[in-house]
């Protein structure tokens, strides 16, 4: 497999590092982390600022290497993550572009791209969160719209989301994975209370969302009905795939940073510190490559398994993706157990760095799938290893 980029990628590499060269410069200040409107602006304008100049289709409007590229150098350059584009950019969005009709595909699209509304996660329930399919929300059919009465928790950005990738029980007398269907909800809807949560490290980016008797219409599900879990799986495959390319980069940025500080303050004489982040370099130049395979891979899906309109230039990512999450989230969460010993007593100082990238870090082998979940997946269906009882 050939893992080198073409003239034309590396060409679009350079004129990208020359735009993030000129723009970023002019950024407005970023707002406090607990200003959630001033947070969506940003973030939002940032996106249309990528999407004027001709970058806001990159997550599906691109070849998977090209993804690869944009992320890889924003993430190089300092560019803002994101943020509350995070769900629309990453998951709900290219989930549309492979699966959704054409008319869903003309009405939720460019006001993502245009970072015009933003969406969030309505996936995990407080009795349903490694088991996904064991959801409870449930989907009435009355007419043209569905009741949904239920509750979710974990809702990414829940409290400044126009629209929530949401999965609902629409056949409770199906099997589990068989009664399932995903709906795009308007977050304005009336029936919809949002509880934001706050995280170990003080921040707001979760809520629970409960549904009382909301209304959607028929024509906002995803593919057919009682569908869902194949669609969620294409959901799932971009979160774990390649949301988190960019966080490779960063981590590997952080390697750098500790191994300066720990020559600074004198730690980098530990030879058991020094061969911990040795190992984590190569650790993460191997998980660099394995985004490559991963994007490789989804390259060469056959068309018949492609989206309508965007087969030629994309690809849902496999179940390698599965093998990234899990490494990557025991890796990250050891990076920065590493931070904690390069800093020493300063560990405990919540207004250094990596101390809240520390905290957040525990959170990696549970969100977008637990590690339990993806070693089952990587024993099933890599290994083809009989399911457990």
């Amino acid at each position: 497999m050939d893992l080198a980029y073409t003239p034309e990628e590396e060409e679009f590499r350079s004129r990208l590092r020359e735009w993030l060269r000129q723009a970023l410069p002019t950024l407005p200040p970023k707002p406090s982390p607990d200003d959630w409107p001033g947070r969506r602006a940003y973030d939002l304008g940032w996106q249309r600022r990528l999407h004027d100049a001709g970058y806001g289709d990159v997550h599906w409007g691109a070849s998977p290497t090209v993804r690869l590229i944009f992320l890889e150098e924003t993430e190089k350059a300092g560019a803002p993550y994101v943020g509350a584009g995070f769900v629309g950019l990453l998951h709900a969005g290219p989930t549309i572009a492979a699966e959704g009709t054409a008319e869903q595909r003309a009405r939720w699209l460019p006001p993502i791209l245009r970072g015009d509304e933003v969406w969030c996660q309505g996936f995990s329930e407080p009795d349903a969160g490694s088991d996904l399919a064991a959801l409870r929300t449930r989907a009435r059919r009355d007419g043209d719209d569905y009741v949904v009465s239920g509750s979710k928790i974990w809702t990414s950005h829940a409290e400044v989301a126009d629209w929530c990738e949401l999965l609902v029980r629409t056949d409770p007398e199906a099997s589990k994975h068989r009664g399932i269907s995903w709906l795009a909800m308007p977050m304005d809807a009336p029936g919809i209370t949002v509880r934001p949560l706050k995280t170990l490290a003080g921040s707001a980016e979760f809520a629970e969302v409960f549904l009382d008797e909301v209304r959607v219409p028929v024509v906002n599900r995803v593919g057919a009905e009682n569908d869902g879990w194949r669609v969620t799986m294409v959901t799932l495959s971009f979160e774990r795939g390649t949301a988190f390319v960019g966080e490779v980069v960063a981590c590997r940025r952080v390697l750098r940073e500790l191994a300066v500080e720990a020559r600074k303050n004198g730690r980098w004489d530990d030879p058991v510190l020094r061969r911990r982040l040795g190992r984590l370099n190569a650790e993460f130049r191997a998980l660099w490559r394995l985004t490559q395979w991963n994007v490789s891979e989804a390259m060469g899906v056959p068309p018949v398994e492609r989206s309508r309109d965007w087969g030629r230039t994309g690809g849902v990512p496999g179940v390698g993706g599965s093998v990234f999450k899990l490494r990557y989230s025991h890796a990250r969460q050891e990076l920065y157990d590493s931070a904690a010993d390069v800093l020493g007593p300063d560990s405990l100082d919540l207004d250094r760095s990596w101390v809240l990238d520390r905290l957040s870090s525990l959170s990696y082998t549970i969100a977008a799938g637990t590690s339990q979940i993806q070693r089952n997946i990587v024993a099933e269906r890599i290994l083809g290893l009989p399911k457990g009882r």
